[in-house]
C-alpha cells in the first residue's frame, strides 16, 4: 500500500511538473511584432532607427520582457514603395503572425500601412513618417503616431522665424506628401504671425532628382530675403553646394526643416551653412541624466554616434513595449485603449500619446547651424517640447474624420 501510494505521488508530481513546464513554455513564447521601413530607400535615417529599436529590444528582453513573454521583432524593408510595404504588413499578419505593426519613414508608405491598419484593425505604431494626415486628416484609430508632425515642427521654426525682420519669403521642398504639407504648415503658422510676409517664389524638386543649379538659379531671381527648406537627405546636400557656390545664402535668412539632425548635416561637414535656424539633434551637448544613459549604451553597443533615428527607433520600441504591458494582452483593442493617453520615459523626456488623434508629445531640438572642427553642428538650441506645438482638441476634431 505505502509502495502504491510512492508510485502514484511520484506520477503525480511527474505529471504535474510536465504541467508546469508546458505552462511555463507558453507562457515565454515570444509576442511577435513586425516591423517595415525603408531600409534601402534612405538607410541614412533608417539604418540608426533599426539600431535604436534593436537596443530597445535587447534591454527589453534582458529585464524579463512584457508580461512574463520576450519581444520578437520580425522585420521588412519596403524598398521605399507603398505598395511593397501594404505587401510586407499583409505578410507580418497572415505569415509570420504579428500582433501589432510598427515602422515606416517616408509619408506616403506611413499613410498607405495606416490605412492597411484601418482596414484590417491591426495596431500600428507609424515610427517616422511626419505628414499631419497620418493622425489627422486621415487619422484613424488603428494607427497612432510617435515622431513630432510637421505642423508641430513648422509651429516651432515658425515662432523663430517670425522674429526674423524678412517680408519676402520663397520656399523649396519636395513634390510629395512630406513637403507638401511641410510647406502648407510653415506658411499658415507664419502669416499667422507676422501678416505682413510676402511670399515670392515655390521650387518643388521630385524627392532624389533635384536639379540643383536650376532650383537655386530660380530661388535667386526671386530675391526673397528667407528661405525655408523642406529638401533632405542627398537633395539637401546638392542645394547647399549650389546654393553655396552661387552665393544663394549671403545675406539672406534661411529656415530649414530637420537639417540639424545628423542623419543629414553630419555628410555637409564644412560646407554646412552657418546660421540656419533649424530642427535637429545636437547629440554631443545634450547633458541629461537619460539622454547621457542612452547615450552611453549607444555608442557602446555601435560604436558610433546616434542619430535623430535611433531615438526613433528606441522609442518606438519603448512605445510599444509599453502599450503591450499596460493593456496586459495583444488584442487590439486592449491595445488602442491602453495606448490612448500612455506616458513613456524616453531619452529625451517623457512623452505622452494624446487620447483625440494618437499623435504624441515628442519634441526636438531647435537652434543654429555652425562649423566646429570641419563638422557640421548645432547651437543655441533648445528642446522644444511637443506638447507646446499642438492644435487644440477643438480643432483636431474639425480635422480628424468621425469613426
Amino acid at each position: 500500500m505505502t509502495k502504491r501510494r510512492t508510485l502514484l505521488a511520484g506520477i503525480s508530481a511527474l505529471v504535474l511538473g510536465s504541467l508546469a513546464g508546458l505552462s511555463s513554455a507558453a507562457a515565454a513564447e515570444p509576442i511577435k511584432i513586425g516591423d517595415v521601413n525603408s531600409y534601402t530607400g534612405l538607410p541614412a535615417f533608417t539604418v540608426p532607427y533599426r539600431n535604436g529599436w534593436q537596443m530597445a529590444l535587447a534591454e527589453i528582453n534582458a529585464a524579463g520582457g512584457v508580461n512574463g513573454r520576450p519581444l520578437e521583432v520580425v522585420s521588412y524593408d519596403d524598398g521605399g514603395k507603398p505598395e511593397e510595404a501594404v505587401n510586407r504588413a499583409q505578410q507580418l499578419l497572415s505569415q509570420d503572425h504579428a500582433v501589432l505593426l510598427m515602422g515606416t519613414f517616408f509619408s506616403n508608405i506611413g499613410l498607405a500601412v495606416s490605412s492597411f491598419a484601418a482596414q484590417n484593425k491591426v495596431f500600428f505604431m507609424a515610427a517616422e513618417p511626419l505628414t499631419d494626415a497620418v493622425t489627422w486628416e486621415k487619422g484613424n484609430r488603428y494607427t497612432f503616431r510617435l515622431r513630432p508632425n510637421t505642423y508641430m515642427q513648422a509651429a516651432m521654426l515658425a515662432e523663430a522665424a517670425a522674429k526674423l525682420p524678412a517680408k519676402r519669403w520663397a520656399t523649396v521642398a519636395p513634390n510629395y506628401e512630406y513637403g507638401t504639407s511641410g510647406v502648407a504648415d510653415f506658411k499658415k503658422l507664419l502669416a499667422a504671425k507676422r501678416p505682413d510676409i510676402e511670399w515670392v517664389a515655390e521650387q518643388w524638386p521630385a524627392l532624389g532628382k533635384i536639379d540643383a543649379g536650376a532650383t537655386v538659379e530660380a530661388l535667386a531671381a526671386a530675391k526673397p530675403e528667407a528661405i525655408y527648406n523642406v529638401l533632405f537627405g542627398g537633395d539637401l546636400s546638392k542645394f547647399v553646394r549650389e546654393g553655396n557656390t552661387r552665393g544663394l545664402f549671403q545675406g539672406r535668412a534661411v529656415v530649414s526643416l530637420l537639417t540639424g539632425e545628423p542623419e543629414y548635416i553630419d555628410p555637409l561637414k564644412d560646407e554646412t551653412p552657418k546660421g540656419w535656424i533649424v530642427t535637429g539633434y545636437p547629440w554631443y551637448d545634450i547633458k541629461t541624466a537619460a539622454h547621457e544613459k542612452f547615450l552611453k549604451a549607444y555608442m557602446a553597443k555601435y560604436n558610433d554616434h546616434p542619430r535623430m533615428g535611433s531615438v526613433v527607433g528606441y522609442n518606438t520600441m519603448l512605445a510599444v513595449a509599453a502599450a503591450i504591458r499596460k493593456a496586459g494582452a495583444t488584442d487590439t483593442e486592449k491595445l488602442i485603449k491602453a495606448a490612448e493617453g500612455l506616458k513613456l520615459a524616453t531619452p529625451i523626456g517623457e512623452i505622452t500619446f494624446r487620447a483625440i488623434d494618437h499623435q504624441s508629445t515628442m519634441g526636438t531640438y531647435v537652434g543654429k547651424t555652425d562649423v566646429k572642427q570641419g563638422e557640421g553642428v548645432m547651437v543655441d538650441w533648445h528642446y522644444a517640447d511637443g506638447a507646446d506645438y499642438l492644435p487644440s482638441d477643438a480643432e483636431v476634431k474639425k480635422m480628424r474624420p468621425a469613426e
